[in-house]
């Protein structure tokens, strides 16, 4: 599969250079990328050269940068990953630069603002990651809550973020994701989400089974490793992980109370 990004938000489509004059638009060659996404054993079937967008030529890449994220060739996320531990790693070194001059309640609100808004955005692009990678983002978690906190690195950090309340970063991914479903179910997502979610209930063949009474979620089949990490299927399968009288409340303000309390304590019980 082949992706074009463009700085004016053109994406991929085979006649991009006839739509974009037929729409009285110019594509911009110069900030063009495109990049092809294939998993490891399928990239010996993508062409080599350029490709043709109309009268200009554009050099694949191996990952490009669209809204913030990171995206490489092969969805492994390790350049979007690599980015996000550099600047957060950056702000907690400013953050700990200025420690003495900050009282408790700003050191929080800076490592708040400057680390945990750069693991939590977009984090659902971290779904179905190997361990090792969701560690590498743990170890960011780790270190700030090492500073907030005062404790050195010898310190265990599992006592310290219970006490503070702060989510391990596979949690927060499964937050994000349950909280997605939640919206697509309940009317709050845009439609383009919302057609991706369907309750067991309403599947074909499925009103009787125990799963539909239970408020559960239909999970698409898929063939791929990169369909298992979409959307689709990862929230579904997390969503259907919660109990039952969870699942089927209706308030979002109860439902995101009820959820972190859930993936709070799996996480600090070791149900995870």
């Amino acid at each position: 599969m082949g992706v074009l990004r463009n700085s004016r938000n053109f994406s991929g489509h085979p006649h991009i250079g006839r739509v974009s004059s037929s729409n009285r638009l110019q594509l911009n060659a110069q900030n063009t990328e495109f990049i092809w996404c294939a998993p490891s054993r399928r990239r010996h079937y993508i062409p080599n050269g350029d490709v043709q967008v109309g009268h200009d030529s554009v050099r694949p890449v191996p990952s490009a940068r669209d809204l913030g994220v990171y995206v490489d060739g092969t969805m492994t996320m390790r350049t979007h990953i690599n980015h996000v531990l550099s600047s957060s790693y950056s702000a907690l070194r400013q953050i700990r630069s200025i420690m003495p001059s900050l009282p408790s309640h700003a050191l929080n609100t800076l490592v708040t603002a400057l680390v945990h808004s750069r693991l939590d955005y977009c984090n659902v692009v971290f779904a179905g990651l190997p361990a090792c990678d969701i560690q590498r983002l743990q170890s960011v978690l780790n270190t700030a809550v090492r500073l907030v906190a005062g404790s050195s690195r010898r310190d265990h950090v599992t006592s310290l973020l219970r006490d503070r309340h702060w989510l391990p970063v596979k949690q927060r991914v499964e937050y994000k994701l349950c909280v997605m479903v939640h919206r697509c179910l309940y009317g709050d997502a845009p439609a383009y989400l919302a057609d991706l979610i369907t309750t067991s209930a309403a599947s074909t063949g499925r009103a009787g089974l125990r799963s539909a009474a239970s408020g559960a979620v239909a999970v698409p089949r898929t063939t791929s490793s990169f369909g298992d990490r979409s959307f689709a299927v990862a929230g579904p399968r997390a969503f259907n992980k919660l109990p039952p009288p969870l699942r089927q409340v209706h308030s979002a303000v109860t439902f995101k109370r009820q959820l972190k309390t859930f993936l709070f304590n799996n996480a600090f019980n070791g149900h995870c």
